[in-house]
């Protein structure tokens, strides 16, 4: 893995007819230089029980090896076969919904021993077949795992062993989880409940941590056993996924990807996002600023979008955009789901690189451009290193939470993340992800924290020593309210960050026709609504940034800032628009003094910056528009890597229409 990999997700096993060696040529017109196998056909690998066919395997293996084509090999355990389910029906994960039903991908129950048995025996003989095979560099465990919302009565007493290891004794689960009321007590182990039908946030969300641990424990299982066979410069990965609100939008409630990342030796993704006139780059970046933090490493895009869906077709421009957009956030690899468009079944209509006539198009024709380029510039564009100094803290347990104790208007988690995160992206202020247990909050300058509503104390502690020692939070509204149970804290709110962000408040309403008025000359925003969500502050040493205009809650601060010790803490507290936060957010951005020449450009001109394994710069500027725009170049003397051209300081440089530049220096 010392080059940059353009690769594709290929079934030889969906072909309507022989066309291996056709495919290979196209490929290599392309530049692609790896493919992704064998993880969405277990049913043709096992056509029955305990008989074993790996024909296309084999035969795609030394077709690829021959054309010096690299492949990764899927474990084939997230689609089950007919045969599985018919003589072991509870395979199938028993959900909230009732008893699974066969057809559908996902739909098992990763706890069910038949199940692992099978899975585990399907593995051994694939990856021991393969390991050994030269044109094999690596290995994706399962396919955008999650704990598919299991909850049979096999999960529900492993759920009880897990109580009982992580609280001890009845009584201390009780009054943790208040389980008083509503008779929801519960006297002895014998009658614990199912979990399913629980009125009880704390304990929900307990059963939601302990199904994601399901999935972390799950993957390490995989990974031990692909690590039995795994050969010396293999690797094994995982193509995490995101929330999905029709394309990747946020963090995950069903994994928890900084603990399941912890067993592969490269994180991998799986990236969807809006495009022609959609197109923005922020999912991109959201989902490449994640992926990684997760290993605090360089990683794969497994997945990204080709052709797709119509309205992700792209526009002439945009796949190089978005696959250089991908190398800027620090990936070594862009490979497509997928190679050709299916011709049949569930996914016919979400097309791949080729369209279902097998010819040349207008996407494709673009890949060969950037695989060129790809191979051109590897040696550049490899192994591109972050140094941020912005993070934003994020949470499972927090995303969770809000999941039982909803925001007024239907609002979640995510939506507090990527109101903030989006409006870092914009002012191209560039961050990493950490959860709030992290140990080196001292690494960066500024802490972003949206909604950090159920956290350990010691976690809020440790902020307020980040903050008394010199470093600078920005707090959204519903942090610090719980504890890790969802224990609502019984001091003043914000609890133990009152301290640091030197406010208090009882009360919170929400809002109807309230607008901000501001306090400090530079905060400002003609569209200040507020929406959402509203706390009533009252500081104590804080300074107040903006209060709420409106006439009988004009008394109480919406955001503030406040001094402690060496460093500053803005806490907001209402939802405001996304001008209102961006003017927040470059305030405090200033403050921590991280204000710098490419945070003078903003969307559409994204600036994405890194230091590759020679010490040098790399900075991308896209044009995340369909209008031509321009910049004075800021910094020293460069190299632009697409035209080899010389880049003078203070020279004025031209994007095209959805264009981007990339400056050596």
């Amino acid at each position: 893995m010392n080059q940059l990999r353009y690769g594709v997700a290929y079934y030889d096993e969906y072909m309507p007819h022989e066309r291996l060696d056709e495919d290979i040529a196209m490929m290599k017109a392309a530049g692609i230089n790896t493919v992704r196998i064998a993880e969405s056909t277990w049913s043709t690998h096992e056509p029955q029980n305990g008989v074993f066919d790996f024909t296309s395997v084999d035969r795609v293996l030394d077709a690829m090896h021959a054309a010096g084509i690299a492949v990764i090999v899927g474990t084939p355990t997230y689609a089950v076969p007919t045969w599985l389910v018919k003589e072991h029906p509870d395979v199938l994960a028993e959900t909230p919904k009732g008893p699974g039903k066969y057809g559908a991908r996902q739909i098992m129950d990763i706890t069910n021993p038949t199940y692992l048995f099978h899975a585990e025996r399907i593995i051994r003989k694939l990856i021991s077949r393969v390991c050994k095979h030269p044109a094999v560099i690596g290995y994706q465990t399962d396919n955008e795992t999650k704990h598919y919302d299991t909850a049979g009565e096999n999960v529900q007493l492993l759920f009880v062993k897990y109580m009982r290891e992580r609280f001890g004794t009845l009584e201390e689960i009780n009054h943790r989880f208040g389980l008083d009321y509503w008779s929801n007590r519960i006297n002895s182990w014998e009658d614990f409940p199912s979990v399913v039908g629980t009125i009880n946030g704390s304990l929900g969300a307990e059963f939601a941590r302990f199904q994601r641990g399901l999935v972390t424990e799950f993957l390490a299982w995989q990974v031990a056993l692909v690590n039995e066979y795994k050969q010396p410069g293999q690797f094994v990965t995982q193509n995490f996924d995101f929330e999905w609100r029709g394309y990747s939008y946020g963090v995950q409630s069903s994994v928890d990807h900084f603990a399941a990342a912890e067993a592969f030796d490269i994180a991998g993704v799986d990236i969807y996002h809006p495009s022609q006139h959609e197109l923005t780059g922020t999912e991109i970046a959201f989902g490449g600023d994640m992926t990684r933090s997760l290993k605090r490493s360089n990683y794969l895009v497994l997945e990204t979008q080709a052709q797709a869906f119509p309205h992700w077709t792209p526009y002439p421009g945009q796949l190089r955009l978005q696959a250089f957009s991908h190398l800027a956030s620090g990936a070594n690899m862009v490979a497509y789901w997928h190679w050709h468009s299916i011709h049949n079944s569930f996914e016919t209509y979400w097309k791949g690189l080729l369209s279902h006539d097998f010819k040349p198009n207008p996407v494709y024709n673009e890949a060969i451009t950037i695989g060129r380029d790809f191979a051109r510039l590897s040696g550049s564009l490899y192994g591109l290193h972050k140094q941020n100094k912005v993070a934003v803290m994020v949470s499972n347990e927090a995303l969770t939470a809000m999941e039982w104790f909803k925001l007024p208007d239907g609002k979640t988690y995510n939506d507090v993340v990527r109101w903030l995160y989006d409006g870092l992206y914009r002012m191209n202020i560039e961050c990493d992800f950490i959860q709030p247990d992290y140990p080196g909050l001292s690494e960066y300058s500024l802490i972003i924290v949206p909604a950090l509503y159920a956290v350990p104390d010691e976690a809020l502690e440790r902020l307020n020593e980040y903050v008394r020692g010199g470093g600078h939070v920005v707090y959204s509204f519903k942090s610090g309210f719980a504890d890790e149970v969802i224990q609502v804290r019984t001091t003043v709110q914000p609890g133990i960050i009152s301290e640091a962000c030197g406010i208090s408040y009882s009360m919170f309403v929400t809002p109807h026709e309230v607008r901000l008025k501001s306090e400090d000359a530079v905060i400002r925003s003609e569209d200040n609504l507020v929406e959402t969500w509203m706390e009533l502050i009252t500081p104590t040493t804080a300074e107040v940034l903006l209060r709420y205009d409106h006439p009988h809650y004009g008394e109480y601060a919406a955001v503030t800032r406040n001094r402690y010790g060496q460093g500053s803490a803005m806490y907001i507290g209402c939802m405001t628009s996304r001008e209102m936060a961006d003017s927040l957010l470059k305030a405090a951005v200033q403050e921590a003094g991280l204000w710098g020449a490419d945070q003078e450009l903003a969307f559409p001109l994204i600036v994405r910056t890194g230091i590759n394994p020679q010490n040098q710069t790399v900075r991308y500027y896209f044009n995340y528009s369909d209008s031509p725009q321009s910049l004075v170049y800021p910094h020293g003397p460069a190299e632009e890597l697409l035209s080899g051209r010389k880049v003078a300081p203070k020279e004025e440089l031209e994007l095209s229409p959805w264009g981007f530049l990339i400056l050596l220096t």
